[in-house]
């Protein structure tokens, strides 16, 4: 994986766990944890999508849009355990 590769990555799971932050509320972990999250999303998102049957576009909107479902599916989770 070459550096812009990364770099990308680290923009989209900004930018994703952000705007899944957001979708969410009461979630902001600040800038190392919305990527973190936008990551972990788009990890999720990737395992979960093929198995449901949902085929996305390639580019970087689509990637971004596969990362903020799944970021949004964590936060969702993360919430529902710390009510337990």
């Amino acid at each position: 994986m070459g550096i812009e590769s990364l770099i990308v990555w680290l923009i989209v799971g900004a930018i994703a766990g952000w705007l899944a932050g957001l979708i969410v509320k009461g979630y902001g972990f600040g800038l190392v944890g919305n990527i973190v999250v936008g990551i972990v999303g788009a990890l999720i998102a990737g395992w979960l999508f093929p198995y449901l049957g949902i085929a996305m576009g390639g580019g970087i909107v689509a990637a971004i849009i596969h990362a903020v479902i799944g970021a949004v599916i964590l936060l969702v989770i993360i919430g529902l355990i710390r009510r337990v």
